[in-house]
């Protein structure tokens, strides 16, 4: 159903599109995104004053879907605005470890999903040394010596650019309100269908049609404690 703000004014209103993506409701707004996106430059106009006003508070997903409105669009003042505005991308990457998270801030952005997904396994592997980044996989012990802000960073880019669907801390959210119960988890999140694990990558769904808490992966393949060990993090007290 539409919601009533939208249609207070012509569907080609500048003005009335500006005032309701302010004002209105996060469902309300990413309506009014959708449309912005489809009016040439006068919506990318709104998109930029709008992330422009919103620069000095952390990063929502309504947020990251305006960006991504900008960042993949030709049009040059998309470009010059994100280059002077954001270099690095809607979400500060912020490492303990002198880690470049920006690849995976292009791959989100760009919505490439099953290859954000590899570099982000490929980024814990980096947190966890040479040696977890030689086996291309993670002990659970590691897990725990990985700095705070470095997982926030991961979990916010998944965040912000999923409309709020994907991230660690979304998978977390969802096993506590389900008893910490991983057999009721694995179905809920789309890993496991009856007895049979879903298959990577194939049986996998890399985009926002896929279950609340889907992506990313953490490296399921290799049994529960990688990702009991994320859950039980510091970074989400």
């Amino acid at each position: 159903m539409t919601d009533p703000m939208i249609v207070s004014g012509p569907a080609n209103d500048i003005d009335s599109l500006r005032q309701t993506l302010i004002a209105g409701s996060i469902q309300v707004q990413q309506q009014i995104i959708s449309k912005l996106a489809d009016l040439g430059n006068e919506g990318l106009d709104v998109l930029i004053e709008f992330l422009r006003k919103r620069s000095d508070t952390p990063a929502t997903w309504i947020d990251g879907k305006a960006y991504q409105v900008l960042y993949n669009s030709d049009a040059p003042l998309a470009k010059e605005f994100l280059l002077s505005s954001f270099p690095e991308g809607i979400v500060p990457l912020k490492s303990d470890c002198g880690i470049d998270y920006h690849p995976l801030q292009q791959l989100l952005a760009s919505q490439d999903f099953q290859a954000a997904d590899r570099l982000t396994i490929q980024k814990m592997c980096e947190l966890a040394g040479p040696a977890a980044l030689q086996r291309k996989w993670l002990y659970f012990t590691e897990v725990d010596s990985f700095p705070i802000i470095d997982l926030q960073t991961i979990n916010h880019l998944w965040l912000v650019h999923s409309e709020g669907k994907f991230g660690f801390s979304v998978q977390r959210e969802i096993w506590l309100a389900l008893g910490k119960n991983w057999d009721n988890f694995w179905p809920k999140i789309g890993w496991k269908n009856g007895n049979n694990w879903t298959r990577y990558p194939h049986e996998f769904i890399w985009d926002l049609s896929a279950p609340k808490g889907h992506l990313p992966l953490s490296n399921q393949l290799r049994g529960v404690r990688v990702i009991a060990a994320l859950f039980a993090h510091p970074a989400w007290k």
